[in-house]
């Protein structure tokens, strides 16, 4: 094809995308990230679809510790961690990483899509085995087509299946057999079984790796996951997550984990060889974060209060969203254009909420996801299931 036809090929595609109603856009804020958010027009608006669970993006502790960081380590170091790329602020980061976690050691990565990018390929070879959730995040998913282990997918949360695939495993001679999953579904807002899978693992001596992006820092009564949650602290082998959350939400990744494949990751993972360092403020104020958490549990308490409150307030009020104690609630409504205009309503109305439709969901099963996060004020929940039912309402649905 010609350039000028490629082209007009890729237009068609976005103008069909477009038709379908599966357009995503953009809404730039002009303001730091919080429990409200000033958008381009001028506009403050609630923010419920921010990750910013435990509301540290924007915590006065927690800039300082950033413009400290700058004034005393720089702005980059525009290296690899292995040439001239560590500074002592990674080095403790990792520690307060592993010791906050529980586990034996951590590696550092510009993202947790990068740590999950960078793990199956390094440890899984073509004699062995990954076997995946259905509804895993789309790094791990990526992650796993990197590497050369034959796959298997099991049905989401489902431990009768995950048996049977660990079966057909066993069955295919693999060497080593790895589970992946999510702590937290994303879409979902649904916890992972580890208790089911840390028992299927030990009677197929399998080793269970877990995405936990949506739960470190506020999942489990001290905030130290979905492996807290479940009652499985140290049977988890590997451990990954992001520092762009609910852990201050800017930037950065890490992989927490038996000391072997942390060892071996320093030493192949290739997103972590071949990247620039995390850049040291967020090292610098990422310690800050855990230093906050480790001091007492308010800010997460606040927010299991806060999202029982929510989800009881939708639930009285007719909506279907997905049971469970998670801070993600997403609202169903199946139709992408309903989902779509329901999400233009509420901004309308100064609540910022965005429409999830395909490929982010599957087709069907579009939603407005909205989140919980510890900066919200119960007048703010209210406000906000004020506004879904007059939109309903609005929209005769």
């Amino acid at each position: 094809m010609k350039r000028e036809d490629v082209l007009k090929f890729y237009a068609e595609e976005v103008e069909e995308i477009r038709n379908a109603g599966l357009l995503k856009g953009e809404s730039p804020i002009t303001s730091p990230q919080g429990a409200k958010v000033v958008l381009q027009d001028g506009r403050e608006v609630i923010n419920m679809c921010a990750n910013n669970y435990l509301g540290l993006a924007n915590d006065q502790r927690v800039i300082e510790a950033a413009v400290r960081s700058y004034q005393e380590r720089g702005y980059g170091l525009s290296s690899v961690r292995f040439i001239c790329g560590t500074q002592d602020v990674h080095k403790k980061l990792e520690e307060t990483i592993s010791r906050f976690l529980g586990m034996e050691d951590t590696i550092l990565y510009s993202s947790c899509f990068d740590a999950n990018g960078g793990l199956f390929e390094t440890i899984l070879t073509a004699e062995d085995a990954v076997i995946s959730d259905e509804l895993n995040h789309a790094s791990i998913i990526d992650g796993v087509r990197l590497c050369k282990a034959k796959r298997y997918r099991y049905k989401n949360n489902d431990m009768a299946d995950l048996r049977a695939q660990l079966e057909a495993a066993d069955a295919a001679g693999a060497r080593i057999k790895l589970i992946a999953t999510d702590g937290v579904f994303s879409m979902d807002g649904i916890i992972a079984d580890l208790k089911g899978i840390c028992d299927l693992a030990d009677e197929f001596q399998a080793l269970v790796m877990v995405d936990d992006s949506h739960a470190a820092g506020f999942v489990g009564s001290t905030g130290r996951g979905t492996a807290e949650y479940c009652g499985v602290t140290g049977r988890v082998d590997i451990i990954t997550g992001t520092l762009g959350k609910a852990l201050g939400g800017a930037s950065g990744g890490y992989t927490s984990g038996r000391k072997e494949i942390v060892d071996l990751l320093r030493q192949r993972s290739r997103p972590y060889l071949f990247s620039n360092t995390l850049a040291p403020a967020i090292a610098g104020a990422s310690i800050e974060v855990f230093r906050i958490l480790e001091q007492d549990t308010s800010l997460r308490d606040h927010l299991e209060s806060l999202t029982s409150y929510y989800r009881e307030q939708l639930t009285e009020a007719g909506f279907d969203i997905i049971a469970g104690v998670h801070p993600i609630v997403p609202i169903m409504l199946y139709d992408e254009k309903t989902a779509a205009a329901m999400a233009a309503r509420m901004m309308e109305k100064g609540v910022y909420v965005v429409a999830f439709s395909y490929p982010v969901v599957p087709k069907g099963k579009a939603r407005i996801r909205t989140q919980v996060s510890a900066a919200h004020t119960k007048e703010d929940i209210d406000y906000i299931v004020k506004c879904f039912k007059e939109v309903r309402e609005e929209l005769g649905l």
